[in-house]
């Protein structure tokens, strides 16, 4: 794949990742009847949605901004959490196996963004900021 093609799909399926957990972010702080209705049957507390609504606008907005890289490791990190533990309280509480199917594509997307953004970062070309990290680097490990 060509490194424009690269930059180009990892930004599009970025873009639209992320405005699917921001607009699950915003719903959940509204405390959305259908939410909350999930919530009681997986047994969780109606808080929950305050905390993981204000994590997924959070890790959205990690994932768009390009200057720190170990904040958009954590916010891959934290989406991963979020989907494995989705699928894993959908399937615990018996409500069956088709009901993870959405978290667990979800992952399958997250992992695909990932590897786009790895391939995205080595084909970029280097920055001032880049050039100047991996002589500190090495620097260091002299």
């Amino acid at each position: 794949m060509k490194p424009r093609t690269t930059a180009r799909l990892y930004w599009t399926l970025t873009i639209l990742f992320c405005l699917m957990m921001l607009a699950n972010g915003v719903t959940s702080l509204m405390l959305e009847k259908t939410g909350q209705e999930v919530l009681r049957q997986l047994g969780y507390p109606m808080y929950i949605m305050t905390i993981t609504g204000v994590a997924k606008i959070l890790g959205a907005l990690a994932l768009l901004q390009n200057k720190y890289r170990t904040l958009k490791e954590w916010a891959f990190a934290g989406f991963t959490i979020d989907f494995i533990g989705a699928a894993a309280s959908i399937a615990f509480s018996g409500m069956g196996a088709a009901a993870t199917l959405p978290a667990l594509v979800m992952q399958a997307v997250l992992f695909g963004l990932y590897f786009l953004w790895k391939r995205y970062l080595a084909t970029a070309k280097p920055t001032p900021e880049t050039v100047e990290a991996s002589r500190m680097r090495v620097a260091a490990a002299a």
